[in-house]
């Protein structure tokens, strides 16, 4: 079976890094997967480019202008909202016309319009599409917040500057509505919670939507030396370190400012457990956090480069994700798999990846304070050893790579018929 995998990028954000691990362990059990991007970052073969020119850049660009003129010329959430009006026809491809399998990850910002969309329907290739986040479920968002437009009809966004009740995401959403109502596309959530907001969702009624999450490598990414691990990353070997992980440390989405306040609670409610603690920041702008902390900082710069990332886990004691907003995070797949127990907010899919007290800590939503306490208890008062066995645990029997792919083979197989 052949399986053509979409995503704008091949490695760079979330859903890149999930659909690349995808490919490779489709490939590892017997399917002939590819990959379409517009942006390629590898040398990968079984990684297709859109071939480059300035049409592509303008496709992005022209998608940008117009969410700015419609929104009164305004940034606000300019890249927070995507209208897929432009994108490429990719249905004469050989990679398109050979595969038996068409499969959609995230696919914005100028790789797919929705009349792309329309190309690919009418080929009659059967059609999967994971979600990453809302944005296939909704108008125009890729996280709806507390808004429930979508259940029923996307208008008066909350993300527009000035919305209206004919806005971008009422003419957007209806647009979207038209297109599906012509196919069957089967939708799978990276997570439970995902797949239940999909449910809800005005745009897919009828549709077949399940959840499976993303896959992970475990032969890689697994427990090792600790010691070793700082060395080589030149940190220190008498602390507990934190570590926090996101590709732009200044996303207000990734929570970095709940991770700062609960470290100065952590001073004032236990200044004695403080002193041996150290701070591991990875990402761009990491540098600028350097006077914020109330104990050592050690700044690093984003890395995609998975053999630096499992040291990164392996050095630090415990990954912490304050997000706000969040699907299936990779970070937290990663740092479990190397058997560090996690620390995150209750929020989107991650109490389904964290078993409170059992392999990690799920605190409060946006709580500072509960995100301290979970520092606290995880290396102060919990048995480490057994937390750290238990995440390794839970990322081996759920998310490894074989465990997965033969849960979307399963679902190529129906869709094309195939039941052997």
């Amino acid at each position: 079976m052949r399986v053509l995998m979409i995503n704008t990028s091949e490695r760079i954000g979330g859903a890149a890094i999930a659909a690349n691990r995808l490919m490779e362990a489709l490939k590892n059990n017997g399917i002939k997967a590819k990959m379409l991007v517009r942006d390629k970052q590898t040398d990968n073969v079984t990684v297709v480019a859109l071939r480059k020119s300035w049409l592509r850049i303008w496709q992005f660009v022209w998608e940008r202008i117009v969410i700015w003129s419609k929104n009164r010329f305004k940034k606000h959430n300019l890249f927070a909202v995507d209208i897929a009006n432009t994108g490429t026809d990719i249905t004469s491809l050989p990679e398109f016309q050979q595969a038996d399998v068409i499969h959609f990850h995230w696919i914005n910002q100028g790789m797919l319009s929705l009349k792309n969309l329309q190309q690919i329907i009418n080929s009659g290739k059967p059609i999967v599409w994971t979600l990453h986040d809302m944005w296939p479920i909704t108008g125009i968002c890729h996280y709806a917040n507390d808004c429930t437009r979508y259940e029923t009809h996307c208008f008066n966004c909350p993300l527009l500057y000035k919305s209206s009740k004919k806005d971008l995401s009422y003419h957007t959403f209806k647009k979207k509505q038209l297109l599906y109502k012509k196919t069957n596309i089967t939708f799978i959530a990276c997570s439970q919670w995902l797949e239940n907001l999909a449910r809800q969702s005005a745009l897919i009624t009828g549709q077949e939507i399940t959840n499976i999450p993303n896959p992970i490598n475990t032969n890689l990414f697994r427990p090792q030396n600790k010691a070793f691990a700082r060395k080589k990353l030149h940190l220190p070997a008498d602390k507990k370190l934190l570590l926090f992980n996101s590709v732009k440390t200044t996303d207000k989405r990734k929570g970095i400012t709940y991770l700062i306040e609960a470290c100065r609670i952590l001073e004032n409610t236990h200044p004695e457990f403080c002193r041996n603690l150290g701070i591991v920041i990875v990402g761009k702008e990491s540098q600028q956090y350097k006077n914020v902390f109330p104990f050592p900082l050690f700044c690093m710069d984003f890395t995609s480069n998975e053999h630096v990332l499992v040291d990164l886990y392996n050095a630090a004691d415990i990954f912490i994700s304050p997000s706000v907003q969040d699907n299936l995070p990779n970070t937290i797949v990663e740092a479990m798999s190397c058997g560090i127990p996690c620390i995150s907010f209750n929020v989107g899919g991650i109490p389904q990846m964290i078993d409170h007290l059992h392999n990690g800590y799920v605190a409060q939503y946006k709580s500072s304070e509960d995100l301290a306490n979970g520092v606290y208890w995880s290396l102060a008062e919990s048995n480490y050893q057994i937390l750290s066995e238990e995440a390794r645990r839970k990322a081996v029997n759920t998310y490894s790579e074989h465990i997965i792919a033969m849960k979307y083979i399963r679902i190529y197989n129906h869709i094309t018929g195939n039941h052997a």
